[in-house]
């Protein structure tokens, strides 16, 4: 069976904390939005963990199929800072930090999962994702662009779970 939902953004919003994914129905031919609260974090929860449990939470399993974790994990990290009280700027900073490679780091040191990780990196610096302006009006809102990403209108934040947009 092919994929009925095919995913085209992916934002975070502040307030109420959830993570809001634009994605294709392509059974209906619609694009809806799907919102997804965020429960039981905090700025001392694993952003790791987090991402992981929703990407397989049974209730958006489906709809998060063509969203890397690791872009999941960035919304968390952003969700994170936010609740230490870190500006969108700093929080974006921090996660560049984690995510760039160090040239004179010894490989051979790593542990296997910090390796997978870097090589993670390494394969998504090398298709190095292009980004866009967000709306200015959402500051609450950062957008991870998708690189199947077609044009969409200008997105209201504020619809109910899975409406047509």
């Amino acid at each position: 069976a092919r994929m009925n939902f095919r995913a085209q953004k992916c934002g975070i919003c502040f307030h109420p904390p959830s993570i809001i994914l634009i994605y294709r129905d392509n059974s209906q031919d619609k694009t809806r939005q799907r919102i997804m609260p965020v429960r039981n974090f905090s700025r001392f929860s694993d952003c790791g963990l987090a991402a992981e449990q929703l990407k397989n939470n049974p209730r958006h399993r489906a709809y998060l199929e063509g969203v890397p974790l690791r872009q999941l994990q960035k919304l968390y990290t952003l969700l994170r800072g936010h609740l230490a009280g870190q500006s969108l700027a700093e929080s974006l900073e921090e996660f560049q930090k984690e995510e760039t490679i160090d040239p004179e780091e010894d490989m051979n040191k790593l542990d296997d999962r910090e390796l997978a990780r870097r090589k993670s990196i390494m394969d998504e610096l090398f298709e190095k994702n292009r980004k866009k302006k967000g709306d200015p009006d959402f500051e609450y809102n950062v957008e991870v662009d998708f690189p199947q990403d077609e044009q969409l209108e200008s997105c209201g934040w504020d619809l109910e779970t899975d409406e047509e947009i």
